[in-house]
């Protein structure tokens, strides 16, 4: 796929141009975002998503549309599971909802470098390295177990290690003063809460995108199309949480369903990897991939709105513990 230096171009000052409008908007005054609101903004995020896929397909030809479209499917649905922890982190900080959708922004703009970041060392890596394809492959099976072991499960916001440094090296206040991070009284400088869940929010970015790219480059090799993905998907992210934030609790088994994705797609991976050295090895074409993909989540969707009706008191959880608490306490 050969992408022109001005469509690059096109396509980051679009981006860019978006995060500015998002930006002007949660800037201009705080507040709850409504049902009616979130699903505009949604509406309008998804439209862009699609219809940058169709100029694709159209432009690039319909093998590409379908890996971008396969790319978006994948970064929406890990994007998903993303908001359940931004969920556990805004209600354990106890975050005033008027500020809910500034930090979600500023939560996006992280994600957008640190994924771009990401992207770049994982598309020199791949040109480079062929075996890349394994060491991404292992990653996606490895964090794709661990979300099996643990999709019932809630991570504690508190027991990240940056905030429990945090909280023991810094001069702290209790109370939220906006959305400052820092403020001063009696001449000295105190951390307010606001402070600890940017850097929650943070080091969720930083774990979500280890996971996320490989993904990612699991259904496409193409950097751009990786790239674009992952931008349009995570501009819709802000949007989506108050769109969903009465539904997510019902998707149950929703973590269940993603850690079936990340295995199937790191299996993908090696099966590419080996393809390349064995020919008699089939790899697995993008067309299955994207069918096997939205199967599963449609299956996860369906069982966990079924279980939601039968059962009300069960609920969704975010499903990205790596310890649990009574181990870390001992």
């Amino acid at each position: 796929m050969d992408v022109s230096f001005l469509i690059w171009s096109i396509t980051i000052g679009a981006i860019l141009v978006l995060v500015a409008i998002d930006l002007f908007t949660v800037s201009s005054k705080p507040h709850d975002v409504m049902f009616k609101e979130a699903m505009a903004w949604s509406i309008l995020y998804i439209g862009i998503a699609v219809s940058f896929g169709v100029w694709v397909w159209s432009y690039f030809g319909s093998v590409l549309g379908t890996e971008y479209f396969a790319a978006y499917l994948v970064e929406k649905s890990l994007s998903v599971d993303n908001l359940f922890v931004f969920v556990i982190i805004l209600a354990q900080f106890a975050v005033p909802s008027i500020y809910h959708q500034r930090i979600l922004l500023i939560g996006v703009i992280l994600a957008l470098v640190l994924r771009g970041i990401f992207i770049a060392v994982g598309a020199t890596a791949l040109a480079a390295f062929n075996f890349t394809f394994v060491i991404f492959g292992a990653i996606l099976i490895w964090t794709g177990v661990g979300l099996f072991k643990h999709w019932n499960e809630d991570p504690d916001p508190n027991e990240n290690f940056l905030v429990r440094r945090l909280r023991k090296s810094i001069a702290m206040v209790d109370e939220y003063h906006g959305v400052r991070l820092f403020i001063r009284l009696n001449g000295k400088r105190f951390a307010t809460p606001m402070f600890l869940v940017m850097i929650a929010i943070a080091s969720t970015d930083l774990l979500f995108a280890l996971d996320s790219i490989p993904a990612t480059f699991g259904v496409t090799s193409e950097t751009y199309l990786v790239f674009a993905a992952n931008a349009f998907a995570l501009l819709g992210l802000r949007a989506l949480y108050f769109l969903l934030k009465g539904l997510l609790e019902k998707l149950i088994y929703l973590s269940l369903g993603l850690s079936l994705i990340l295995m199937f797609i790191g299996v993908k991976l090696i099966l590419t990897y080996l393809h390349e050295v064995f020919a008699e090895i089939p790899k697995i074409p993008t067309v299955e991939s994207l069918g096997v993909i939205a199967g599963i989540l449609i299956v996860t969707i369906v069982a966990s709105l079924a279980k939601s009706k039968s059962d009300p008191s069960a609920k969704a959880h975010a499903g990205r513990v790596t310890k649990p608490k009574k181990e870390v306490e001992r």
